[in-house]
């Protein structure tokens, strides 16, 4: 048993077959009193989100969206106000950099416009156009059904358990302070 309560990493590793599962084995036998454990869930879900980013998000391809485009015009969207730039970088979690250089290829294909601040010319307010607007409300329902698709071999209890979980682990993350 470990500190935790559960069963041993080394019961666990040896019921699972993945590509986690296959790492923390090889440190075992490296490493065999090491406590691989954290391996178990950091890993799968860097694995996990690596696959998802692989894989992009089949409608938002189909759309020529990349994930983070659709995130801009997601915030925009759902927010339902015109934005800085600086708070669309804080709003997906995103540099400002990237942010500025998504705006540029959205505003190109007619999704989003900028506004300039009547105070300070410096300052940038983005809105959705109408195809904006329409393109991510079409693709919206499409995407929550592929994300529905990908979630499908798990069951809805444990979905809102695995839901709940990683809210706890992300709230602590967000409380921290990384150096």
């Amino acid at each position: 048993m470990t500190a935790t309560g559960g069963r041993s990493t080394t019961a666990q590793s040896a019921t699972r077959n993945d590509t986690v599962a296959a790492v923390v084995r090889q440190w075992q036998s490296v490493h065999p009193g090491l406590d691989t454990a954290p391996m178990e869930i950091i890993g799968r879900i860097n694995r996990c989100a690596a696959l998802l980013q692989q894989a992009e998000d089949a409608p938002l391809r189909r759309a020529g969206l990349s994930r983070p485009e659709f995130d801009l015009l997601g915030a925009l969207r759902r927010t339902g106000h015109e934005l800085t730039p600086g708070e669309l970088a804080r709003e997906t979690f995103s540099s400002g950099a990237a942010v500025t250089k998504r705006l540029k290829a959205l505003a190109e294909r007619g999704l989003v416009e900028r506004r300039g601040d009547t105070r300070d010319r410096r300052v940038a307010h983005l809105r959705l156009t109408d195809t904006g607007r329409d393109l991510v409300d079409g693709l919206l329902p499409e995407q929550l059904a592929y994300e529905t698709e990908v979630l499908s071999g798990i069951d809805p209890e444990r979905q809102e358990e695995l839901a709940e979980l990683l809210a706890g682990l992300l709230g602590r993350l967000e409380l921290r302070k990384f150096s």
